[in-house]
């Protein structure tokens, strides 16, 4: 019977299925973070298999591990050869290797090719058999900036070794959040088929100012957008993400503007398709329809009676196409109430307007769609009509199946 902590497997995405991933665990007082890491690898579908070092299991147990991962720990090499059965040079090996945390200690191992724990053969044993390996150092800032320690990790990244840049906080060079982890996780095993690909996404909403305090807004995330920048990204493309007032969290491996209005917005767009000379715009911000006519430039009394005049705003996306008529753009179209084929018919007609390419369309008055949740449904129109609907699921996956519409469209 397969263990009961696998039943976590594949609950956000399905975006490491069939992945082996092997988790190095030295130490270092960081490795508390590990059961996570394992826990979210296994929620987008990896099969993680896990290694420590002696002095890891002095600050974590084993058992801990196992029942993260529902799999045995390594905690020593036996006649079962276990660096090469789960690293060497054959079909069931892992695709991937990650060393977190990583002490100064452990990178230096690795990088002169001393192999004298578990972490450090195993480790040894991949970067010999061409599998990938992610280092994820973490030690006090004073031993991360010695020289030596320096070199080494120049020496792992010229053995094409990804070291992760770490967290400088309170003189320690702290691990970066296991979210930031995984991006380079399903970066390195992703499909790769966005590389060259330069992208734009706009995301979150925008502010329409009253006076110095107040301002119009509407309730949209930016969630849905973060995540379609973060799978082209993860895919291999090159992303500037223009991203609204939101406390959303953007994709460390995206280049991200933050704007506030929807004329910075609009203006911050322009510069970045003309900036990366980009190929895809993906207009996935909520922008504000309309926008107060004037800013007061004070903080207007209390339980004093006015009028606000509210104007129409540009739309971006009909700018965008008037100024690069062969650009890839996709738009993003909210509906209240309405049934899958209004939606259809709504969606098709800035296609068929030429505004856009595709359209990526929802309504907002169905259960856990659209504005501030973590999941949503959607319908993608292309000139043809409905190519398909993705049913409610997380956004990640979402943002998935639209990028897959996407890659296939713009590579063809």
């Amino acid at each position: 019977m397969e263990h009961t902590s696998k039943l976590i497997t594949s609950t956000l995405s399905h975006s490491l299925d069939g992945q082996k991933i092997v988790l190095c665990v030295t130490g270092s007082v960081a490795a508390v973070e590990c059961p996570s890491l394992a826990r979210l690898l296994m929620r987008h579908g990896a099969d993680v298999h896990v290694v420590m070092s002696p002095t890891a299991q002095r600050i974590i147990h084993p058992y801990l591990m196992e029942w993260a991962t529902g799999n045995p720990v390594v905690t020593e090499l036996t006649g079962q050869i276990e660096h090469v059965t789960l690293a060497g040079k054959h079909d069931d090996a892992a695709s991937l290797v990650i060393v977190s945390p990583s002490t100064a200690n452990t990178i230096g191992k690795i990088a002169n090719g001393i192999d004298d724990t578990p972490v450090t053969t195993t480790v040894s044993s991949a970067i010999g058999a061409g599998i990938p390996v992610i280092v994820v150092p973490a030690m006090h800032r004073s031993l991360y900036d010695h020289p030596a320690v320096t070199e080494n990790i120049q020496r792992l990244r010229r053995f094409g070794v990804t070291v992760l840049t770490p967290r400088m906080e309170e003189a320690k060079a702290k691990i970066p959040d296991t979210e930031t982890i995984l991006e380079h996780v399903l970066r390195i095993l992703g499909p790769n088929d966005m590389q060259g690909v330069k992208a734009v996404v706009t995301a979150g909403p925008t502010r329409g100012w009253i006076d110095r305090v107040r301002f119009v807004t509407n309730p949209s995330s930016g969630k849905m957008g973060i995540e379609i920048a973060r799978e082209i990204s993860l895919r291999g493309g090159e992303v500037v993400l223009v991203l609204g007032p939101t406390c959303e969290k953007p994709p460390a491996t995206v280049e991200t503007v933050r704007v506030d209005t929807p004329e910075e917005m609009l203006s911050a767009v322009r510069d970045a398709l003309e900036r990366t000379e980009a190929s895809l715009f993906v207009s996935a911000a909520a922008v504000l329809d309309f926008t107060p006519r004037e800013r007061e430039d004070r903080k207007r009394p209390s339980g004093e009676p006015y009028e606000v005049v509210l104007v129409p705003t540009k739309k971006i996306i009909d700018e965008v196409r008037s100024t690069h008529p062969d650009l890839f753009i996709v738009g993003f179209k909210v509906e209240s109430g309405v049934s899958d084929e209004e939606l259809v018919s709504r969606a098709k007609q800035k296609i068929d307007a030429g505004v856009c390419d595709l359209m990526v369309a929802n309504d907002e008055r169905r259960r856990g769609v659209a504005f501030g949740t973590d999941t949503n449904e959607v319908v993608i129109v292309g000139p043809e009509g409905l190519i398909k609907k993705v049913e409610l699921a997380p956004k990640r996956e979402v943002a998935r199946r639209i990028v897959d519409e996407i890659t296939s469209r713009v590579r063809s």
